[in-house]
């Protein structure tokens, strides 16, 4: 192996509120050489998540911060460069949890070996990835069925975008917001939404009474705060919330005031689940089966938003705060 040069993104300070590309920095270094039993692989895309925004303060969660002066961690799709390891051989696609960086080297039990057929590569990262498996995992969490009503909040998004989606294909009734005109039209002629409509031009619940007077079973949770309290009122009885994300408040430096309307969770019977896709790796191979086919069948878009080159990953990261996506981030390296 010849000296290799990676370019990486590490975080250098921890974010006060909205995070600036002052927090981050470029670092270049240079890959040890490659032993027994380890992998090369280049990185062809990377993605970028909101929730790698709470690894970024240093507080306890489900997962450890980001330490300052290392590179970050995120999901990747990538190719075997060379392999001292009998598991890969060279040209093998991959995905790991080693984004954010241009190459690196590994032990096999951190990679996933992929197929290649599937074009692009980057639905690995999509709908064949951790967000399309976030959006299956949700939908089981809470036993989604034919006949449903379900309300999904950040719909245009990676994982909201694919839980609408999969929803259609169980036959339930699919409503959802987004933060503009395209991304409602986005939702209503791709991915056959029933009903979405702009959380901006009119507040949220007097549009979901307005789509939904009769009320919803479900509410699959991506952005919190206001959203959270409308489908709390909205909500039939006995029915269910699937606690996925909260981005409306991941940037507020103080926490946000719970919705006023919590007590209709007894008045309901409501159920409330958290959704952390980590805790159903061991069903990879079951989505990868049902999603994959659905895929392959053309039942099943995979929308991107792509920027290109290792630099504008910050800016990318960023962009998930002001709406800039359609579907999932995706960084393609090259």
């Amino acid at each position: 192996m010849t000296d290799i040069m990676s370019r990486e993104i590490q975080l250098v300070s921890r974010p006060n509120g909205m995070p600036t590309a002052a927090n981050f920095a470029i670092a270049t270094t240079k890959l040890e050489p490659l032993q027994e039993g380890q992998v090369l692989v280049r990185n062809l895309y990377m993605s970028v998540d909101p929730y790698m925004r709470g690894r970024m303060s240093d507080r306890k969660s489900y997962v450890p911060p980001f330490a300052l002066g290392k590179p970050l961690d995120g999901g990747a799709v990538g190719e075997v460069i060379e392999s001292h390891a009998k598991e890969f051989k060279q040209g093998d696609v991959v995905i790991s949890s080693l984004g954010w960086r241009e190459y690196f080297i590994a032990a096999p039990k951190a990679l996933h070996l992929v197929s290649p057929d599937i074009q692009p590569l980057s639905v690995y990262l999509g709908a064949l990835g951790m967000t399309g498996m976030t959006a299956w995992a949700g939908l089981n969490l809470v036993e989604v069925k034919d006949g449903d009503v379900i309300f999904i909040s950040g719909a245009a998004g990676a994982v909201g975008s694919i839980a609408g989606q999969l929803a259609k294909l169980r036959g339930c009734r699919v409503i959802g917001t987004a933060g503009s005109a395209e991304k409602v039209k986005f939702l209503q002629e791709e991915c056959g939404f029933d009903i979405a409509f702009n959380y901006k031009t009119a507040p949220i619940i007097e549009q979901l009474n307005q789509a939904v007077p009769d009320g919803i079973d479900v509410y699959f949770d991506n952005v919190g705060g206001e959203t959270l309290e409308a489908a709390l009122s909205v909500l039939r009885t006995y029915g269910r919330i699937i606690a996925c994300g909260g981005i409306s408040g991941y940037n507020e430096e103080s926490p946000q005031a719970g919705p006023s309307n919590l007590f209709n969770m007894i008045t309901k019977r409501l159920t409330m689940k958290g959704l952390i896709v980590s805790d159903f790796l061991d069903l990879q191979d079951k989505f990868e089966q049902e999603v994959g086919s659905y895929f392959r069948d053309g039942k099943l878009k995979n929308k991107e938003t792509v920027v290109v080159g290792i630099d504008q990953a910050v800016s990318a990261f960023i962009g998930l705060f002001a709406g800039k996506n359609i579907g999932k981030m995706v960084v393609k390296l090259d």
